[in-house]
């Protein structure tokens, strides 16, 4: 299996609603590092993965509007909380369509799945990973 990883960070503001969260109930900032893997079986025409710029310039693009936002405001969550699991799965689902059409580069069609990894410090992270559903 191949692999290629761009990384970046988001800063953002939340609240995680319910006594399970304790202190995190209450409006609190984080500093997550993101890093994106794209998996393949076998290379593309130009032994690659895939475009490693295009692949860094998506994962600004997701990361964006998420970037120095109060994610309790953020209508992409609205009655949902924004734990760091649901925000690996947000970034996924925007990146995976960003592999279906093609965004990554003529080689991205041999991508078969994506891991999203958010580093919530140096001692924890969540991970979402999934398929590559292809039209």
């Amino acid at each position: 299996m191949y692999a290629v990883e761009v990384r970046d960070h988001i800063m953002i503001a939340h609240s995680l609603k319910g006594e399970f969260f304790g202190p995190a109930q209450k409006m609190h900032g984080a500093t997550f590092v993101v890093d994106v893997a794209f998996f393949c079986e076998r290379l593309g025409a130009h032994d690659v993965v895939v475009d490693i710029g295009a692949a860094h310039d998506a994962l600004k693009a997701t990361l964006g509007p998420l970037n120095y936002r109060n994610l309790d405001e953020a209508p992409e969550f609205a009655g949902k909380r924004s734990t760091t699991e649901a925000l690996c799965r947000h970034i996924f689902d925007r990146l995976h369509d960003t592999v279906r059409k093609g965004g990554l580069g003529a080689d991205s069609e041999t991508v078969t799945r994506i891991r999203v990894t958010l580093h919530e410090s140096h001692v924890a992270r969540a991970w979402y990973e999934g398929p590559v559903a292809r039209a």
